[in-house]
């Protein structure tokens, strides 16, 4: 009888000490690494974007700023219209989807077998290393040149650049996930029995697996930056092509439509990629 009252006691002690952090946590709206809920999460990204374009709006049709330089929201909506019902536009898009995923595919093929064989065995992230954190700070661009003379200017030349600019990317990535695995995890399959091949594929590889899908989510957005720098050169369509020309005829509405399709289809392949992510490693916390 006297425990269950000492239990009765510790529980009310417990309850009455919590509830003025839960008060204090329901009066603090915005606290540091509070979660919001999904709602929220929405209306305030949402929220961004209007008040983006209403700034937008009355700097350019306010007249503060010409539009030489920089064309209104309303004008912006018309030249994307004229692209697409005259100047066939979507079939520019199309090419840049292609050349982007193409080149980030081959980049991924490549990276991710290296990077895993450079995080499991040390040897042979010591013979990579140094190579591949020296290509990681050369800019793609700087290949353009060469990359014209050994492919021409088709496609090849344009894959190629998404490709140098993202593998080396994926390969340092990957390595530092594969090598950063649980040491015990590790230990426990030596005693269970395994070999060093079991221990990559049993144990490396799928505790990695979160981390090199998550990597390849964020590298897939950079890959969009360097599919413009390969369609600026010696390319007769793409968005970057469009972009070009309508530099060239100070079209600033157009210019500004075609960086903003950029920006959508990379936002609905990253939601894509976080979708897909959610649902093959449901376990995880990435």
């Amino acid at each position: 009888m006297q425990t269950t009252t000492a239990m009765k006691s510790n529980v009310e002690a417990s309850a009455s000490a919590s509830a003025p952090a839960i008060a204090a946590r329901r009066r603090r709206p915005i606290a540091p690494l509070e979660p919001v809920s999904n709602r929220a999460r929405w209306v305030l990204g949402i929220g961004f974007f209007v008040l983006f374009i209403a700034l937008w709006a009355v700097a350019t049709l306010g007249g503060f700023v010409k539009p030489t330089f920089l064309a209104s929201p309303v004008t912006m909506v018309k030249e994307g219209w004229l692209l697409f019902t005259e100047y066939n536009f979507i079939h520019d898009i199309g090419m840049t989807v292609w050349r982007v995923f193409g080149g980030f595919v081959l980049a991924a093929v490549v990276a991710v077998p290296l990077g895993i064989a450079m995080g499991a065995w040390k040897p042979v992230e010591a013979f990579f290393e140094p190579f591949v954190s020296f290509c990681r700070y050369l800019p793609a661009s700087a290949f353009i040149p060469l990359l014209i003379l050994w492919a021409g200017i088709g496609e090849a030349q344009k894959l190629l650049v998404i490709f140098i600019g993202s593998v080396f990317q994926i390969i340092l990535m990957v390595a530092v996930i594969v090598g950063g695995a649980r040491k015990d995890l590790v230990e426990a399959a030596y005693t269970l029995g395994a070999n060093s091949s079991g221990i990559v594929k049993r144990v490396l590889i799928p505790g990695a697996a979160p981390g090199i899908a998550e990597t390849l989510r964020l590298v897939l957005g950079w890959a969009w930056t360097y599919v413009i720098v390969a369609e600026l050169i010696g390319s007769s369509s793409g968005i970057g092509h469009m972009i070009t020309d309508s530099q060239a005829l100070l079209n600033t509405g157009q210019i500004i439509f075609g960086i903003i399709v950029i920006g959508v289809i990379g936002l609905v392949s990253d939601f894509a990629f976080k979708a897909l992510n959610r649902r093959l490693f449901a376990w995880s916390t990435i």
